[in-house]
């Protein structure tokens, strides 16, 4: 009985481990009939756009008939498909609607998921914002005269990259608030985009004093570390601290803001 018994589990194993092996075949037999429908496409693309600026080229033939709204359309639905699939795994996913498709852009900051923003398109009479959830002072207005009619997954992937260099500045300020307040005189000062943070600080946790002045501003929009850092001491601060405030701009340059603060308390 014990025989029999071990007996079915490896043939249960085998027809399981044989059950694994031919589904990871299958998902790359279909990753890989994806790449060729896209080069398809891109292909058949260039060729139309040859015919169209050499019409010499196509032979006596009469040109071919302009293609109809129906075939525009597939076209249009077809290439919203395959930019899903592709954007996918840059934290942007999205869902065909009745007149076009909602896309939703994952943020995170250091493998933490932090929000979620929403974006609906619609696809007729040209592609256009019906609604959305971005956050007012994110640039969605240019970004999209820019890209939108032109390139639509470049859109996508510049607006992922504001919106993530934005919820990882915010993210950063929060924790520097969170976990660092009794070294932070006061509240931090920010505005609503978090590319200008202004605090009073020192490195004690014990002191009262807070001898350093820290300027920090983020003109590059999507990016989540500062472009400029100033930090500067007050009058009474001694001329030794001249020297260490150098230092935490150098810091507060390469790595994250409460990450820096972390690093001044190992350090005392």
């Amino acid at each position: 009985g014990l025989l029999a018994h071990l007996e079915v589990l490896e043939a249960d194993a085998r027809e399981a481990s044989v059950k694994q092996e031919e589904e990871e075949k299958l998902e790359a037999l279909k990753a890989r009939a994806q790449k060729l429908r896209l080069q398809r496409d891109q292909l058949l693309a260039k060729v139309s756009l040859q015919q169209k600026g050499h019409p010499e080229d196509a032979g006596a033939t009469a040109a071919p008939a302009p293609p109809s709204a129906q075939d525009v359309l597939e076209w249009k639905l077809k290439s919203l498909k395959s930019t899903l699939q592709i954007l996918y795994l840059t934290g942007i996913s999205g869902k065909l609607t009745p007149r076009g498709v909602c896309f939703c852009i994952s943020t995170a900051y250091q493998g933490t998921y932090l929000d979620s923003y929403y974006l609906e398109l619609l696809s007729e009479p040209q592609v256009r914002i019906r609604r959305h959830s971005i956050p007012i002072f994110i640039p969605l207005e240019q970004i999209s005269k820019k890209y939108l009619q032109t390139d639509i997954r470049h859109f996508l992937s510049l607006l992922s990259n504001h919106l993530n260099a934005y919820v990882g500045r915010r993210y950063q300020a929060d924790q520097l608030q969170e976990h660092f307040s009794e070294q932070i005189k006061g509240t931090l000062q920010r505005n609503s985009l978090c590319n200008l943070l202004v605090f009073n600080y020192d490195v004690s946790a014990r002191s009262k004093t807070f001898p350093f002045r820290a300027r920090l501003l983020y003109r590059d929009l999507c990016c989540s570390l500062p472009t400029e850092v100033t930090i500067s001491c007050t009058p009474e601060a001694p001329a030794s601290l001249v020297k260490v405030a150098g230092t935490h701009s150098d810091l507060f340059h390469r790595v994250a803001l409460h990450e820096a603060f972390r690093s001044f308390s190992t350090a005392e």
